[in-house]
Parts: structure tokens; C-alpha cells; sequence
């Protein structure tokens, strides 16, 4: 078993992660070493004309090699929405990371931490979630803040748990971090779940504590994404915008009108937070 672990690690790193990893057996590893050497192709390749693995076993591996983590469909109860955590290399995933890059450069590494992503609809979910993995798979300790408390859905898209969440944390009945929830296979990315829904979600943002919440987080981890209700909850918006001062806007083409969209950001800027950017979904 040894000598077939160092004979795949000598001819490729990815021959000894795929055994590591249970992709493939020792008598496997021999016969694609032999088929490597008759046609002087690369493990990965080798093993895959044999049928021992997929080109995802090798995506997975090659996660690992580079402290890149992702998961594979099936095996995991997130959202099949949640591309960035299932395939990294999906176009959509890479306009994910070139927000990520603006708001690195624009915001975070200005000294920042907060984000908040609002829109006019209720459209930001999706795109908050792949943000949140996409910063996490950076290295980033990323927490994803479901702040929308009247129609939540974070918790839908990562398979988790609601009992309680922001609004039991707000209301003092819990601990922050006894509410928070770590996402199983993506190092780094922790959720807070909107918790139950209150009658009261405007009075619990405005509480005086949410100030001393966000300051909590912000001392622990490195981004906080937060996931706001639609503009037609103004208040809400408003209220969360001045607790995170960055906002990133959302809209939608051929869907949202200029003047909705105006309108969200002079909220925005009236609540004193600064709007980086606009986010255009929609081909």
C-alpha cells in the first residue's frame, strides 16, 4: 500500500490525494499507473479512461490540493442554486468572484467588515449565498446574516435549521454565537438564520442592541454579509443600512424601473451608509 501511495505521489500529487481520499483502491492505483506508463498520459486522466473516476472526483481533489473547498451534487443538503458551492468554474460563479474582488478592494480592505445587499424585489437571496461561499472560499472567516425577518429563505438554501436565529438574538432570549450555524464542507462560512418570525421586525432592528450585535460580529469575523428584506419594507432597509454603512444594490433587467431603484438608494444614503455599486441581474 505504501510503495503505491509514494510510486502516485512521485508521478502526480493527484494519485496520492486520490487515495487519501477513498476515489480510488491500491490494485486500482497499480493498474492506472501501468496504463499512465504504457501511454505516457497523466494519472488523472489514466484513471479516468479506466472508469474509476469522473472528472468531478479530480475537480474535488484538486479543491483540496489548493484549500479551495467544494462539494458535489447529491452529497450535500445545499440548494442546487448555490453554484460556487458545487462548481467553481461555472461562468456565473466567476461574475460572483469579480463582486467579491470590488468589494474586497472597495470596501473590506478599506478597514470594513459589514455589507449589506438590498434590492427592490426579493431577488438579492441567491446572490448574497454564492457571495458568502465565494468570499469563505477565499479564506475569509464569512458569516452570512439572513436579515430579512418577514420573508426569510437563507436557511431554505443551505439545508439548516430556523429555530432560532437574528430575531431570538435581537430579542435577547439567545446568544449570538449560540445562534450561528456552520455549514458542513465549506471551511469558513458560518449562517445566521433569520429565527422566528416576529410580529415586530422593524421594532427589533431598531433596538439599541443591534448596534452592539454588529459591533460583536464585526470583532470576530472578517466579512458579515447581510441579506436585507425588499424596499418595500423602507424601514427595514434603512435601519440595516445604517448598522453596516456599505450596501450593494440589486436590480433586475427589464424588471426593475430606475426610479425604484433611485428611490432604495437615496434610503440607503439618508440612513448615512455609502452605495458601492449596483448588481444587474437578468441577461
Amino acid at each position: 500500500m505504501t510503495a503505491v501511495i509514494e510510486k502516485a505521489d512521485s508521478s502526480s500529487n493527484i494519485g496520492k490525494l486520490l487515495l487519501d481520499n477513498g476515489k480510488l483502491d491500491s490494485a486500482q492505483a497499480e493498474k492506472v499507473l501501468l496504463l499512465q506508463k504504457e501511454e505516457g498520459i497523466r494519472f488523472g486522466e489514466a484513471a479516468i479512461r479506466l472508469g474509476y473516476i469522473s472528472e468531478a472526483d479530480i475537480q474535488q481533489v484538486l479543491a483540496l490540493q489548493f484549500s479551495y473547498p467544494y462539494l458535489q451534487k447529491g452529497q450535500s443538503k445545499l440548494s442546487s442554486s448555490l453554484v460556487a458551492a458545487y462548481d467553481p468554474f461555472d461562468k456565473i460563479v466567476e461574475e460572483v468572484r469579480c463582486l467579491r474582488s470590488q468589494i474586497l478592494l472597495r470596501w473590506i480592505g478599506l478597514g470594513n467588515k459589514s455589507v449589506l445587499i438590498a434590492s427592490c424585489d426579493e431577488v438579492a437571496g441567491e446572490l448574497i449565498a454564492n457571495l458568502a461561499i465565494v468570499f469563505s472560499q477565499l479564506g475569509e472567516k464569512t458569516l452570512l446574516v439572513d436579515a430579512n425577518l418577514r420573508q426569510p429563505h437563507q436557511h431554505n438554501l443551505f439545508g439548516l435549521q430556523n429555530r432560532q436565529g437574528l430575531s431570538e438574538v435581537l430579542a435577547g432570549r439567545v446568544p449570538v454565537q449560540a445562534a450561528i450555524q456552520h455549514v458542513d464542507g465549506l471551511l469558513d462560512l458560518s449562517i445566521l438564520t433569520a429565527g422566528t418570525k416576529a410580529p415586530n421586525p422593524q421594532e427589533l432592528l431598531s433596538k439599541g442592541d443591534m448596534g452592539e450585535f454588529t459591533a460583536e460580529l464585526e470583532s470576530v469575523y472578517d466579512v458579515i454579509l447581510y441579506d436585507a428584506p425588499s424596499s418595500a419594507k423602507a424601514a427595514d432597509v434603512q435601519l440595516l443600512a445604517a448598522r453596516t454603512k456599505g450596501v450593494i444594490l440589486v436590480a433586475v433587467r427589464h424588471k426593475t424601473s430606475l426610479k425604484d431603484l433611485a428611490q432604495l438608494r437615496d434610503q440607503c444614503e439618508m440612513a448615512g451608509a455609502e452605495v458601492l455599486g449596483c448588481v444587474l441581474l437578468g441577461s
